[in-house]
């Protein structure tokens, strides 16, 4: 997610005073000299690490199920929680004030409370207003919460935050993006979900077609080593910085409330998602687990990230350079027969122009999901698509663009039935329908230079033969397709409706105000901060 308002006016905030960087960086609280905690590895001693143990049937493999629909990826991560005997580890970009972020936070602070050791890393951007809510649930001895890379100013709100932050500016706008859950070291969730309503199906106005995986097995430690490099950085600042316990009044009150509401809204016990399969829940009660099995490994973003104070130049080699993206990159070119990805923010840049051009070359076909203009939350951003569109286009590409609406008629993502507008906002990729990458890396400049990522690549065709199905883009129920006309190379979207093929030449499901504002806004914003 990336707050629409917000996000925005922070692209023209930062096409204004990039250059401060020359001026050098704001002193973050020194924490140097505090004790470093690390993860612990999976144990015959709890029940999650007993049952992950005895699942695996080589420890060099790694079991994955997705996690596709809302309701299911809640209940999951709520199970884990609930289960956990020794440690909790969680790593997220976004964790809301509202229902499913209190819920969450809740649930940590039980878990706290019997005993479980709880590290919880939030990145700054979004936790305006939240310092004391943070610190109530950190004041229990056995509850940990840091920000990361945290604004020391102007705390109020995201916009006072990047203006007491001019002279910062460049350290501030790199963001921690990753998302990572982690249970007594034995099981771990990774994916493109923020803890918000939105990501799990509850918001009653717009949610995001996402999906995320459990997993189990080796790759779980490279998680976990993963999660201790960012929690123990200079970076990594605790709340108590910001405000101390205990939780005032009102946010306990929140919390009952929340409790209440969360539990009447759970129920997916004797229910199968998309994939046809049930609750995790169950399948913990019953000390059993269906996953599929294969060789994964963990690729995850170095904090020194952040301290890159210069635009990362296209091409470059530098070992440090070596991100997500590149690795992402570098699956692809790896690729012998097609590629197929989605991202919900989709801007490709020359370096990706000229994998694309490569590909296509050699007769690779690509296909990419994105948002339509009326889809995305970033109307800004989707207008960085837009200038590479009729390229790819013309290069051979297929692109599907989501449709809010219509996606509404399709199982895929777990949408069905909704009456709310969808977002995509699922990150995954598969080669040769064999490699599949699952994380939080959009394919644009910011995951490339400016946001830290992880994610995970799996080997192994059944796996992909279930992400394929998520995005089911040959069917066009949820998304169009966009193409050249043959009649006169004009943009056309392809939908089928009620069984018959609809033709749009303008995009779809938005009025000429949208258009306007980005005929005008657009050109102000450089590529780079998109």
């Amino acid at each position: 997610m990336r707050d629409a308002w917000s996000t925005a006016l922070l692209r023209l905030l930062a096409a204004m005073i990039a250059a401060t960087c020359l001026f050098g960086c704001a002193s973050l609280p020194d924490v140097r000299g505090r004790p470093d905690s690390y993860a612990v590895d999976a144990s015959e001693q709890t029940s999650l690490g007993r049952l992950a143990l005895r699942s695996t049937p080589d420890p060099t493999l790694t079991g994955v199920r997705l996690l596709p629909t809302g309701p299911f990826a809640l209940s999951t991560r709520t199970a884990l929680i609930e289960r956990a005997q020794r440690t909790l580890d969680l790593q997220y970009y976004l964790l809301q004030d509202d229902v499913t972020g209190r819920h969450v936070l809740h649930l940590l602070k039980a878990a706290g409370a019997r005993g479980v050791r709880v590290r919880l890393l939030l990145d700054d951007m979004y936790t305006a207003g939240m310092d004391e809510l943070l610190a109530g649930v950190a004041a229990h001895e056995n509850v940990e919460v840091r920000l990361f890379n945290p604004f020391t100013a102007g705390r109020g709100s995201v916009l006072t935050r990047f203006a007491a932050s001019a002279s910062d500016f460049h350290r501030v706008n790199h963001r921690m993006h990753n998302k990572l859950f982690v249970a007594d070291g034995a099981m771990a969730i990774v994916g493109g979900r923020n803890i918000a309503d939105s990501y799990f199906m509850r918001d009653p106005n717009q949610n995001f077609a996402d999906v995320d995986a459990l997993m189990v097995g080796a790759v779980v430690g490279e998680l976990a080593k993963a999660f201790d490099d960012y929690w123990n950085s200079e970076l990594s600042i605790p709340i108590e910085h910001f405000a101390r316990g205990p939780m005032p009044q009102a946010h306990q009150q929140k919390f009952k409330l929340t409790d209440d509401e969360t539990i009447a809204t759970l129920a997916v016990r004797g229910t199968i998602d998309v994939l046809g399969y049930g609750p995790i829940a169950e399948e913990l009660d019953d000390a059993r687990l269906g996953l599929i099995w294969g060789v994964a490994h963990a690729w995850v973003d170095l904090t020194d990230k952040v301290w890159n104070c210069r635009p990362i130049p296209e091409g470059s080699t530098a070992p440090h350079l070596h991100t997500v993206r590149l690795k992402v990159e570098e699956m692809m070119r790896g690729a012998r027969r097609d590629v197929t990805f989605s991202s919900p923010y989709f801007i490709p840049g020359s370096n990706g122009m000229d994998l694309f051009q490569e590909g296509v070359r050699n007769g690779i076909s690509f296909k990419v999901l994105t948002n339509s203009l009326a889809a995305t939350d970033e109307p800004l951003a989707h207008s960085g698509y837009r200038r590479y569109r009729r390229r790819m286009l013309e290069m051979g590409m297929q692109l599907y663009e989501l449709s809010p609406t219509r996606a509404s008629r399709d199982r895929g993502f777990g949408l069905m039935g909704s009456k709310s507008l969808a977002r995509l906002h699922a990150k995954t990729a598969v080669v040769d329908g064999s490699t599949v990458f699952i994380g939080s890396m959009n394919f644009d400049p910011r995951s490339d230079a400016l946001n830290t990522e992880i994610g995970v690549v799996f080997e192994g065709p059944q796996l992909a033969r279930e992400v394929l199905r998520l995005m089911n883009l040959d069917k066009l129920q949820s998304s169009y397709l966009v193409r050249l006309s043959p009649i006169d190379k004009a943009l056309e979207w392809v939908g089928i409706d009620e069984y018959e093929e609809v033709v749009r030449r303008d995009e779809p499901d938005v009025d000429f105000s949208m258009r306007l504002y980005l005929q005008l806004l657009a050109p102000l914003v450089a590529e780079s901060m998109l």
